[in-house]
């Protein structure tokens, strides 16, 4: 999760553009103009492909209703998949649902807060279960992360319903997923980065959900409740490590503001393999069982790993040392945006977005190969005046055909800096990407 670059907690700055060079560090996308062109160059030799369209813009600001374009999810219409849906949340926005043009067809506004004074809804991340069994019968469902009021929300999916495809059918009994009370809600402490599995054995639905702010994942079931609503209950809660031992024998921690410690957003489950991957941002791509059984791996660290770094109150940035050379070579803070690409073989691709120079990095999804890095790729401007993808946050791929529009499948990804747009006012939307185009240029 990016905040907005004014506001950002805890932006690494390294001191001389030499020392990033010789250490083959890749400067983050908040760091100094040099540092950042210096990772550019180095994305640059990348392969790239260019968006077919784009959603309309979304404002962060009281005239566009604080809305901020943060993460996607398809779903498939099976009767007609020309009229298939793209699901994202837009934080204080609510939800956004568009066609396959591109074109909103419903929105949904957040909760507020239980009083005038208590954190607003603001939706994270989404994701979905398919033949959900409700009270009601079964049904795809999208299930959304309610940062604001540490919530899972849960909306019914039925493409043909007027009004909009989307029903809110969260249980009004669902409690605080992390929070003991309103105060520590307002606190923010709250449901950040989800990810959906339903286990094959039973056939029981689940989301996985990371803390905000802290290292904690979460495992919830997802319940059928009375008049065909959902709800959940905890199972077990995983807590990924804050600090690392480096081989030469020091400590590092992730520099953050005082109280803050490394947090996961990014996430998605295998159902072959039932893992979970999970992005800590400023660390690197976890791996683990779906149920949070077993030892978490890191499949690939960012390269800023091991980099000490000192917080400095005064400018709310952290100030990096010398690095040590025990980083990553293809992810640049943050680690965000993971989504898992299938192809017709069973094999497929896990993709995440490098954050920090702009670039995705795509790895093999068989465990056996032990995920290893197959390629690198850039979402760079294409015609009809739109643009690429920086600092992506969220991002959901789609490998059966969808119409003739898509009929290799669909990419899409979140877009932090949408432009050029007039005055002061920052954007962010949502590009759709032809996934065959993607698979030519990674399989190449």
């Amino acid at each position: 999760m990016t905040l907005p670059r004014q506001t950002r907690p805890a932006a690494l700055v390294v001191g001389a553009a030499a020392l990033l060079l010789a250490s083959g560090v890749s400067a983050p996308a908040h760091a100094t103009p040099t540092h950042a062109a210096a990772s550019r160059a180095a994305a640059g030799s990348l392969p790239a492909v260019t968006p077919v369209a784009e959603t309309a813009p979304l404002f962060d600001d009281e005239e566009g209703g604080n809305a901020n374009a943060d993460d996607p999810a398809i779903w498939r219409n099976g009767a007609d998949p020309a009229r298939s849906l793209v699901i994202a949340t837009a934080k204080e926005g609510g939800l956004r649902v568009y066609d396959l043009d591109a074109a909103q067809v419903q929105a949904l506004a957040a909760p507020a807060g239980p009083g005038p004074d208590d954190a607003p809804g603001r939706f994270n991340n989404v994701d979905l279960v398919h033949r959900m069994p409700l009270t009601t019968g079964r049904a795809d469902i999208a299930v959304v992360t309610d940062r604001g009021n540490d919530r899972l929300r849960v909306y019914r999916i039925d493409r043909s319903r007027p009004g909009g495809p989307l029903t809110d059918i969260t249980d009004p009994a669902a409690r605080p997923v992390f929070s003991a009370d309103q105060a520590e809600i307002n606190d923010q402490r709250t449901a950040y980065g989800l990810a959906t599995w339903t286990d094959p054995a039973t056939g029981r639905s689940y989301a996985l959900v990371s803390r905000r702010h802290e290292t904690t994942v979460a495992l919830l079931e997802l319940v059928a409740a009375p008049g065909g609503t959902v709800g959940y209950r905890k199972i077990r809660s995983l807590e990924l490590p804050a600090s690392f031992r480096m081989p030469n024998g020091t400590s590092w921690t992730p520099c953050a503001e005082p109280g803050e410690r490394p947090q996961v957003e990014g996430m998605v489950v295998d159902p072959a393999s039932g893992t979970l991957y999970a992005g800590q941002e400023d660390v690197g791509i976890w791996r683990v069982r779906a149920d949070l059984g077993g030892r978490p791996e890191l499949v690939d660290k960012v390269r800023e790993y091991g980099v000490p770094a000192t917080y400095d109150e005064e400018t709310e940035e952290c100030a990096a040392g010398a690095d040590p050379g025990f980083g990553g070579r293809r992810l640049s803070a943050d680690v965000e945006g993971l989504t898992l690409i299938t192809e017709s073989d069973g094999d497929g691709y896990l993709m995440a977005s490098s954050q920090g120079d702009n670039t995705f990095a795509f790895y093999d999804r068989e465990l056996e190969d032990d995920n290893e890095y197959e390629a690198g790729l850039r979402i760079t401007p294409g015609s009809r005046d739109i643009d690429g993808s920086e600092e992506c946050d969220g991002a959901a791929a789609l490998s059966q055909p969808l119409g003739t529009k898509f009929p290799r499948g669909l990419l899409v990804v979140q877009d932090g800096h949408d432009g050029p747009h007039d005055g002061e006012r920052t954007a962010t939307n949502f590009k759709f990407i032809d996934l065959g185009k993607v698979m030519d240029r990674i399989d190449d």
